[in-house]
């Protein structure tokens, strides 16, 4: 059965009016909530930590800036745009002692709810509102009489109001102007864990440096592999994305398409399956949840080796010297990419 999808139509603005949201964190999605909500008549106020270098930026664009605290006490509905495993401990003991009835708690991800490491009063309204595109595009959109399609969902809701309210906040960022559809926290967070780790990041990043390893292995030029396994890469992908599998076979050449319906389920094989099987019920029974709160708690060392490893791939040398021949592709700050609060 195909889900209802929301549209500006399902939503109103109106009961967000007379009430005050705080956006904890400002870095991608936070600023793009926080700013679209401004722009659709909202009262918003953002909570940071004393000395975030956020602090600025988000006084610069008009915003009133508390310690995450005073925001929190001072909101009725308070939104947390933080890392996964920041979003506890900042609950704990800065949201937590001001929360009481009637306020509401919103998130961008389920992670934190749905594993536990917040657990909010059951007093309180929580749902979700998660755009399906970074903040940048979400805020670029909006800006353009546009919108990214959204996700909401609703966990918990004492004042019989949350899902009225999500879908205001959905139409306040500009996601009822593309479409919204409803979800659960459940299933929100396992599709995003496993998409992330057995297709999106973790699948697509060892399967270009498996080609990658095995042209060169074989005796092919590093140049000639870059091209092949990851260069290429993206000409596929923006033809799945705007025309689907079926698009982007129409696009290529007939022996591509071949070797495309014939040798794919040999890489993607019974054995990678049973292990993607593997991965998704470690997701939905925690096991990966508590693996990275582990490592998170623990100095994060696993998690740096495996990431310094990677940089050093020989496929980063010569990408690095390739890219530079092709201006047309946009540099990007890799330092500044992670999320800020």
């Amino acid at each position: 059965m195909a889900a209802k999808i929301y549209t500006d139509k399902d939503a109103n603005l109106a009961v967000l009016q007379n009430k005050t949201v705080a956006v904890i964190g400002f870095g991608s999605q936070g600023h793009a909530h926080a700013l679209n909500l401004k722009d659709s008549g909202v009262n918003v106020i953002i909570g940071l930590y004393a000395g975030s270098p956020s602090r600025a930026v988000a006084a610069e664009k008009g915003f009133k800036v508390y310690d995450v605290r005073e925001a929190a006490a001072k909101a009725d509905i308070i939104m947390f745009c933080a890392p996964d495993l920041k979003i506890a401990p900042i609950y704990e003991s800065e949201v937590a002692p001001v929360m009481k009835k009637g306020k509401a708690l919103v998130f961008c991800h389920g992670f934190a709810v749905h594993y536990g490491t917040v657990k909010p009063p059951k007093d309180v309204d929580v749902f979700m509102v998660a755009p399906k595109g970074p903040g940048h595009i979400v805020r670029r959109q909006f800006l353009e009489g546009k919108g990214v399609p959204a996700l909401i969902a609703i966990y918990q809701n004492p004042s019989k109001q949350a899902k009225k309210l999500a879908l205001a906040w959905a139409k306040a960022i500009g996601g009822t102007r593309a479409g919204v559809i409803e979800t659960t926290f459940q299933e929100e967070t396992e599709t995003d864990l496993f998409g992330e780790q057995a297709v999106l990041c973790g699948g697509a990043t060892a399967l270009v440096q498996a080609g990658y390893e095995t042209l060169v292995a074989a005796g092919y030029q590093p140049e000639m592999a870059y091209f092949e396994c990851l260069h290429e890469l993206k000409l596929i992908v923006d033809l799945m994305n705007e025309a689907g599998i079926a698009g982007m076979r129409f696009s290529i050449s007939e022996t591509a398409k071949f070797g495309d319906v014939v040798t794919g389920p040999r890489i993607i094989n019974r054995a990678v399956r049973a292990e993607m099987k593997k991965v998704l019920k470690e997701i939905q029974d925690g096991t990966f949840a508590r693996r990275w709160i582990r490592e998170y708690k623990t100095g994060r060392k696993t998690y740096t080796k495996l990431l310094k490893a990677g940089e050093k791939h020989p496929i980063e040398k010569v990408g690095t010297r390739l890219r530079g021949l092709m201006p047309w592709i946009a540099r990007r700050n890799l330092k500044g990419a992670q999320a800020a609060y």
